[in-house]
C-alpha cells in the first residue's frame, strides 16, 4: 500500500515518512504544492496525507484539483489549523478524514489503514478470494488454514493482485504500485520478474486456487474460478 506524504516541514514530514515504512507502507513525499501535483499526475496512490499550508499553495485547492482528476486516492488533511470551517470545507471538497497537529502517530497509522480499509475493501479487515484469504493490515496470508510465509514484496504483489482480481495489469503499473516511483531509474524489470516467479511458486505449493498468468508484452493477470 502506497502513501503520499504532502508536507513542507522537514522534520515531521521525515518522522512520517519513516513511521510508515516502519509499517510496511511505501511511502513517497513532497514538501510544496507544484512537487505533490506532479506526483499526483503521474502516480496513483492509497492515501494522501496532506497539508493545507503549504510554501506555494493551499492545500485544499491541490484537493480540489484532484477530484478534478477524478482520481480515487483518499485523502486525510493533516493541519495545524485546527478550526471548524476548515475542517467542514476539507470534507465537504472530498477528504476522507481530518488530524490536527500534533497528533499521535499511532493515530496517524490507524486512520491511514482505515480510510485504505473503507475505499478498497469495504470495510472488511480482510480479503478473501476462492481459498486465499489476505489480512492487509497485519500482512498475513492464509490458503485454506495454513499461513503462507511471504517476504515482504510478494505480500505488496499478493494484496495489488487481489484488490485487482481479473485485471490485465501491465508490468509498469504493477512495478510503481509496489516499488513507488523508484522504477523510474529501473533499466529493467528483471526484479519484478524475479519476484512474482517466487509468489507463483509459493501459492501453486501452497494449493491456492487464484493463480497468476502472465500475459506476453503486456504483464500479469491473477485468474479467478470461471475465468
Amino acid at each position: 500500500m502506497k502513501v503520499l506524504v504532502i508536507e513542507d516541514e522537514d522534520s515531521l514530514r521525515g518522522t512520517i515518512v519513516r513511521s510508515l515504512e516502519k509499517e510496511r507502507f511505501i511511502a513517497e513525499w513532497a514538501a510544496d504544492y507544484r512537487t505533490a501535483m506532479e506526483k499526483l499526475n503521474d502516480y496513483d496512490y492509497d492515501c494522501v496525507l496532506l497539508d493545507i499550508m503549504l510554501p506555494d499553495g493551499n492545500g485544499l485547492t491541490l484537493l480540489e484539483e484532484l477530484k478534478k482528476m477524478r482520481k480515487k486516492e483518499s485523502v486525510i488533511i493533516i493541519s495545524a489549523k485546527d478550526s471548524i470551517e476548515d475542517k467542514v470545507t476539507g470534507l465537504d471538497l472530498g477528504a476522507d478524514d481530518y488530524l490536527a497537529k500534533p497528533f499521535h502517530l499511532a493515530e496517524l497509522h490507524a486512520r491511514v489503514k482505515s480510510v485504505i480499509r473503507r475505499k478498497q475493501n469495504d470495510g472488511d479487515v480482510s480479503i478473501v478470494l476462492e481459498n486465499l484469504h489476505v489480512f492487509p493490515d497485519r500482512h498475513i496470508v492464509f490458503v485454506n488454514d495454513a499461513e503462507l510465509v511471504l517476504n515482504r514484496k510478494e505480500f505488496d504483489l499478493l494484496y495489488y493482485f487481489v484488490t485487482n482480481p481479473d485485471r490485465l495489469i501491465h508490468k509498469e503499473a504493477l512495478a510503481e504500485a509496489v516499488w513507488g516511483d523508484c522504477i523510474d531509474q529501473a533499466d529493467s524489470f528483471d526484479f519484478i520478474y524475479s519476484q512474482v516467479k517466487n509468489l507463483r511458486k509459493k501459492m501453486k505449493t501452497a494449493g491456492a486456487l487464484p493463480e497468476i498468468k502472465a500475459v506476453y508484452g503486456f504483464g500479469y493477470k491473477m485468474n479467478t474460478k470461471g475465468d
